[in-house]
């Protein structure tokens, strides 16, 4: 049954929230080990409790369950809405995630190795360098904007690992360039996203309702525009070079004919001189 007017765009409302919803609650469970760490975490920085002893052993769960959950978690969101930003919102959201999660959880999982590694050792320079070494924080602020930027290659990473078929090592290698390639998309990405961010702060409960399936959305929304756009532009270069191919026969076409009008007339004209008496 098919509601119009103010009924029907109610519903359609209360059906994009079920399935934002819902595709978030399916994130949050395969992510619950990650995000356990991660409450404990501000748990004990609000509080004030617990030391440096206890703060390392949470850095060190998040950076252990993060390649095996969040990221494979994380992969599954993004095949969902791809779906949505294509214009597939009919797909079932229970089968859509949980097939994605099993056809990328290895591309999924070494990337969250080799990300979290990065994210580890940025996170320690940038410690380092802004606190006990003030005379070199300028490398402070250069390692700071670095991890934004690998963050923002993070979201493209999961957009390129649901959208094509690739090697792990192409993937890796499209996500870098995508992200150095498209600054004003990495600009749109980071704000949008640090605008959900701020939100979900203001409101943690959010982030289990709906802040990491709007994350994803927009950052697989602005990946595909940058795909489409790619994609119209390869297309224009390939109807560039036909065209040119296409006028090059041409000319050697036209060349070939002068040349056989020649050939004709020359052999007219001998023949034209031998009949002379």
């Amino acid at each position: 049954m098919e509601f119009k007017g103010a009924m029907g765009g109610l519903y359609r409302i209360t059906e994009w929230i079920s399935r934002i919803a819902f595709s978030n609650v399916l994130w949050t469970i395969c992510s619950s080990p990650f995000l356990f760490f991660i409450v404990m975490k501000f748990i004990l920085m609000a509080t004030g409790q617990g030391g440096v002893n206890e703060q390392v052993t949470l850095n060190w769960g998040l950076a252990i369950t993060a390649p095996f959950t969040v990221f494979p978690a994380t992969s599954a969101l993004f095949t969902v809405v791809r779906k949505w930003v294509m214009g597939n919102t009919d797909v079932s959201t229970f089968k859509t995630f949980f097939k994605g999660y099993k056809e990328n959880y290895l591309k999924s999982m070494l990337g969250g190795l080799i990300y979290t590694l990065l994210f580890f050792v940025m996170y320690f320079d940038v410690t380092i360098y802004m606190t006990r070494m003030p005379d070199f924080k300028i490398v402070g602020i250069l390692m700071l904007v670095l991890m934004i930027v690998l963050m923002v290659s993070m979201f493209n990473f999961f957009s390129v690992v649901v959208h094509y078929q690739m090697t792990f090592k192409q993937v890796m290698s499209n996500s870098i360039l995508l992200t150095i390639a498209r600054p004003i998309r990495v600009f749109t990405t980071l704000v949008a996203g640090a605008l959900l961010a701020f939100i979900g702060l203001k409101y943690p409960a959010l982030y289990f309702v709906c802040i990491p399936s709007l994350i994803a959305m927009v950052a697989f929304f602005n990946f595909y525009a940058t795909y489409n756009k790619l994609q119209l532009q390869a297309e224009q270069k390939k109807q560039r070079d036909e065209e040119a191919l296409e006028a090059e026969n041409g000319e050697e076409t036209e060349d070939s004919v002068r040349l056989s009008e020649n050939v004709d007339l020359s052999k007219d004209t001998q023949d034209e001189e031998r009949t002379r008496p």
